[in-house]
């Protein structure tokens, strides 16, 4: 997690939304970024899918079953569709979204039972630090 803080603090610098993730196999960091929305242009350039598109081209394949994603923040309902959809094995997230969250807080998406595939999931590591990097930019914003 302390990676993926710091590719959220590489957001804040560049002035993204500061919320940073890598992807893990086998204990190696396999891919690792930051939303980049605004640099990109793209609504889709979130942290977790820029990290799972890198590491489906490292590995050649879409599926993504023996990785772990960690992210800052609770992922959006479009990051945890796409984790599903990667069939990623685990995700680690730091703050919660009261928000967006769509995996414990809005909604439940990594863990609905009706869908293909779940994650074991691991929630508010390091959520104070991660919360406080985001409280912190949107602070700065409204000034």
């Amino acid at each position: 997690m302390r990676e993926a803080l710091l590719e959220a603090h590489k957001a804040y610098a560049k002035g993204e939304i500061p919320i940073g993730a890598v992807i893990v196999r086998e204990g190696k960091i396999i891919a690792r970024d930051h939303n980049r929305r605004e640099e990109l242009h793209d609504p889709t350039a979130h942290a977790e899918i820029l990290v799972m598109r890198k590491a489906g081209e490292i590995l050649g394949g879409w599926r993504l079953p023996e990785t772990t994603v960690y992210v800052t923040i609770e992922p959006c309902p479009m990051c945890a569709g796409a984790l599903v959809q990667a069939r990623v094995g685990r995700l680690v997230y730091g703050a919660s979204d009261s928000k967006a969250g769509a995996v414990d807080s809005l909604y439940n998406i990594v863990t609905d039972e009706r869908l293909n595939h779940r994650l074991a999931v691991t929630a508010g590591v390091l959520a104070e630090e991660a919360g406080d990097l985001m409280r912190q930019f949107f602070k700065s914003r409204r000034k």
